[in-house]
């Protein structure tokens, strides 16, 4: 039986034929770029690793995602603008054998009224179109009339159907579906500091993460010389997003943790919360300033030079002089010491010209040199050890009072003393903590170097030590700052971003807040709103314009194998599954999954479509996002906290993980809050 012929006037295979072509073009721009030649380009071996290296990069950049849409939107000028022309707009530009544009990057300023325009702000803009996919295959297209006022507004329904799309693989990327209100977070300037306060399912994440992308494309030379980093909670959460960059059109952007930044020692040790909320505690930075330049004494004696037959003397008063100078001055404890013998140096050329001499610089610098004024700089400015002047705060009680007077009390200072002094460096057991005061005193005696612009996720995790340690990576650079208050789940979790940008060193700099929730279904969302009066009072909940409910189902169960139940019943459904539960609770449910033949990942491995169930610690919950959660005993989740607010507030985080649907099984009464 003869295939029935398509139409040619298809508009959906019209766009096939669009996306074909497209996809052959960037393959002609690959294939040109692999097939230069650049052995008599270069002047030098160094000019040609250079430049190899930058074809590798652009051979990279030219990859061709085989699942992911090279175009997913369409725009439809309206004459005489943009001269009426039509521009599909996509993760990177990508051009023909003439030059002329076949998709353009969703960063360019003409993408920029896809994601802003509106029936009251048309922005020249006649037609808009979406593309659906599935498997990287174009399927659907869903047209809105922006010049057509019988055509009512109307949420998209490719929109709605892509975000809750079932994901097997990395983070859901966004960046077909983002709204006006993150578009404006993602293209704000460069120039200034960005905090933007998100509850569950906002798109934080993701606009941040489209911000480097666009910070990257629009100041790409500036942010080449000077950095970008983007900084994640934990190591599961930077492998859980490192695959979205390369999505949106860039490779390389360093990511690390905060411990990544501060990792001067071993971390072999944990503190107590307590302890923890003291050395997190922004007057540490004043106690550390304290001890680092209490090293600094006054001369007493005074300075004998000898050169040849001549002596040169310098008094004791004019050496305390030049002292006192030094540290009056707003420079590094190292700056200043290697600053102090060249000082002393020039008092000595001041006499020696005062005798008809005519010393040069190569004269200064041997004075410099001199083991007298060498024994003079190790007297009164003896090197600081960052790890070795931390170790002896903790553990000399006499040398923490003498610098923490009038800053901590008694009972805190109680708190930062060891128990058991270490003997060195090596041999102590250091906690998290304790590597960012190193950082802080690493910083009092060497400035840290600035980045051109640090991303900060789940920010409000952070002590206002961390928050220090952060800032001085982007002191002359920028920052964007994401969080969400209600989902601070440390003892020292921050209560206002206004109080967290002044220890970024930040201080009023912009905050947005996105209310909008695009993840986390309605009914999901609405039920752990439940917990906000009781753990962030004053926060607005998070309003879901899903118009799919979601699936919410609560399960009264006492044993490990209803929870394994559901996990099956989970793994009916396409897409991934995260079962969560306390800590404390991992080892028992892991032992079950395994009896009842099922296997699992752990945070931050690749889901595929033979392995979709990952078991999730709640303390490593934040941050992730699978279609189905099935949570495991709620009440467990708080009690494994320290205390009640935070313990809600990590419930939170767990209850609000899911996409498609939520089920929680529960064998104790659940929280009174919920």
């Amino acid at each position: 039986m003869p295939t029935e012929a398509v139409p040619t006037d298809d508009p959906l295979v019209r766009e096939r034929t669009h996306l074909s072509a497209s996809r052959a073009a960037l393959r002609a721009m690959r294939e040109e770029v692999e097939a230069l030649d650049i052995k008599d380009v270069t002047a030098n071996w160094v000019n040609s690793i250079v430049l190899e290296r930058q074809i590798e990069d652009r051979i990279k950049a030219l990859a061709d995602l085989a699942h992911t849409p090279l175009f997913f939107g369409r725009l439809d000028y309206l004459p005489p603008t943009q001269h009426g022309q039509r521009f599909y707009i996509g993760r990177r530009h990508v051009h023909d054998a003439q030059g002329d544009p076949m998709v353009i990057d969703w960063r360019a300023p003409v993408s920029q009224p896809y994601y802003q325009a509106s029936k009251k702000d048309p922005q020249d803009v006649g037609l808009r179109r979406r593309f659906g996919y599935t498997g990287g295959e174009l399927t659907a297209y869903e047209d809105e009339h922006l010049s057509d006022p019988a055509e009512l507004e109307q949420t998209s329904r490719l929109l709605q159907a892509e975000i809750e799309r079932p994901r097997v693989g990395p983070m859901r990327d966004i960046v077909a579906t983002i709204q006006p209100e993150q578009d404006e977070i993602v293209r704000s300037d460069l120039s200034g500091t960005l905090c933007v306060q998100g509850g569950p399912g906002t798109g934080k994440t993701a606009v941040g993460l489209h911000r480097v992308a666009y910070l990257l494309y629009a100041h790409r030379e500036r942010l080449a010389r000077t950095g970008t980093l983007v900084i994640g909670p934990n190591r599961s959460f930077l492998q859980y997003i490192e695959q979205v960059l390369p999505a949106l059109g860039e490779l390389e952007v360093k990511q690390a943790t905060v411990d990544d930044l501060v990792a001067h020692v071993e971390v072999r040790g944990a503190d107590e919360a307590a302890t923890a909320v003291v050395k997190g505690d922004a007057r540490m930075a004043e106690v550390l300033r304290r001890a680092v330049w209490s090293h600094v004494t006054l001369p007493k004696e005074p300075l004998m030079v000898v050169r040849g037959s001549r002596r040169w003397r310098v008094p004791a008063y004019e050496l305390e002089e030049i002292v006192r100078e030094l540290t009056a001055r707003d420079i590094r404890y190292g700056a200043a010491r290697e600053a102090l013998p060249q000082r002393i140096a020039h008092a000595v050329l001041v006499r020696m010209e005062q005798a008809g001499e005519a010393p040069d610089d190569r004269v200064q610098n041997a004075v410099a040199r001199n083991a007298a004024v060498k024994a003079v700089v190790k007297e009164c400015w003896p090197p600081v050890e960052p790890a070795k002047l931390v170790l002896r705060l903790l553990g000399d009680a006499e040398f923490l009072a003498e610098h923490a007077e009038g800053v901590l009390s008694e009972e805190e200072q109680k708190l930062l003393l060891w128990a058991k002094p270490a003997r060195s460096v090596k041999t102590a057991k250091w906690s998290a903590a304790d590597t960012v005061l190193i950082d802080e005193v690493t910083d009092l005696v060497e400035r840290t170097p600035s980045l051109g612009h640090v991303v900060l996720d789940e920010a409000q995790d952070l002590s206002p030590m961390q928050y220090r340690a952060v800032g001085r990576r982007c002191t002359t650079g920028s920052a964007t700052i994401l969080g969400d208050l209600a989902q601070g789940t440390t003892p020292w979790a921050t209560e206002s971003w206004e109080t967290a940008l002044a220890h970024l060193g930040k201080p009023g700099s912009r905050v947005e807040e996105l209310t909008a929730g695009f993840r986390v279904p309605s009914e999901v969302i609405a039920y752990a709103s439940r917990l906000l009066p009781h753990m962030a009072p004053g926060l607005a909940p998070v309003e879901s314009v899903r118009e799919n409910p979601g699936a919410f189902e609560i399960r009264g169960a006492t044993s490990d194998a209803a929870v394994v139940a559901a996990c099956v019943d989970a793994l009916g459904n396409e897409g991934s599954i995260g079962l969560i539960a306390a800590d404390a609770r991992i080892a028992p449910l892991a032992e079950a999954l395994r009896a009842a033949g099922l296997s699992y990942l752990s945070p931050g491995e690749e889901t595929t479509a033979e392995s979709r169930l990952t078991l999730v610690p709640a303390s490593l919950a934040k941050g992730l996002e699978y279609d189905y959660v099935v949570l495991d005993e709620p009440a467990a989740v708080v009690d494994g906290e320290p205390d009640e607010r935070t313990g809600l507030r990590r419930l939170y985080v767990a209850l609000t993980r899911a996409v498609s649907g939520l089920t929680i099984v529960h064998g104790a009464p659940l929280p009174g809050q919920l």
